[in-house]
Formats: structure tokens, sequence, C-alpha cells
């Protein structure tokens, strides 16, 4: 069964409060934000994160932000007492994710796979995310999202960089 195939079947058994959007086929959160008409802080950025625990050891971790942050690879090295955290390489998180790089949705279904959320992308009512294509979106309730991930929740967002024009002298 397809990721997307999966997704479906799962929104549908847990009768989750959703809505499909189709748009051209985009991978980047940014731009998928614009053509789905929401706030980049809602959108699930999902990427898969390698954290070398040992010498022979690792831990895989679908970590979820907002999409106008970025990943705090530091904290979860912290988090799961590890040596290194860097992105995985993008066939193995392919694998790991079960879609493509820029479809990665925010649910974990391989065991070697630990889902972790910024609780910052949870203050919104609902979040998007591409579903496993590149063409198509969901916005799902966040309340509906929790009870299906049920994901580990810790703070793993890099803090904003303020933007805006310096004034002085």
């Amino acid at each position: 069964m397809s990721a997307y195939d999966w997704l479906m079947e799962q929104l549908e058994q847990h009768q989750a409060r959703f809505r499909l959007i189709e748009h051209a086929a985009e991978g980047h959160t940014e731009s998928a934000s614009i053509l789905r008409r929401h706030a980049l802080a809602q959108a699930a950025k999902c990427l898969v994160v390698r954290v070398a625990t040992g010498r022979r050891s690792r831990r895989y971790v679908l970590a979820v932000v907002p999409g106008d942050r970025k990943v705090d690879l530091d904290v979860l090295r912290t988090m799961y007492v590890g040596r290194e955290a860097s992105f995985a390489a993008r066939d193995v998180a392919e694998q790991l994710a079960g879609s493509v790089s820029g479809s990665v949705m925010p649910f974990s279904r391989h065991p070697e796979l630990d889902l972790v959320v910024d609780p910052e992308l949870l203050v919104h009512d609902e979040i998007f995310f591409n579903a496993a294509r590149l063409d198509r979106s969901v916005a799902l309730a966040t309340d509906d999202y929790l009870v299906m991930a049920r994901p580990r929740v810790e703070p793993i967002a890099q803090q904003p960089v303020l933007s805006g024009r310096q004034h002085g002298g």
C-alpha cells in the first residue's frame, strides 16, 4: 500500500477533520504553503535526521517543525545522547518515510523512525503537509493529528531569526 493510500485510510478510520488540497507539484515548504494559501508557521516541515549514538549505532528521527523554523540538530543529538546529528541520506530518508523527499508526511510508519514534533506547530487549529505526494496536500485538524500520530512533543526547532531592516545612524 502506498503512503498516500495509507494516509487516506487512516484519516477515514479516525474520522479526522481534514481537507485535501490539489496543487502543482511542489516539495519546498515555503512554495507549497503559498500554493495551499496558509501561513508558513502552519506547515509541518518533516525532516529525517540521523543521530549517531555510538560507534556503530544510530537512531533515525522524523523531526517535524513549523515551516518557518529550522530543526535544531544539537537538541536532537542531546535528546538521544548522541555523538552527532545530521540529516539522513536522501535514499535512507525516503525508504524510512515511505515517500520521496519533499513529500514526507508527519507520521512514522517505520519501526526505526521515531516521530518528534515541535510544540510550536501544534498551537494552530489546523496543520498542512504534503500527503506523500508532491501534488496533493492535507489540511488536518491538529487535535486529530495528535490522536492519529501520537508523537513525542519536544521543542526541537531553532528559535526564529528576526528579519527586517536594521535601523541605525
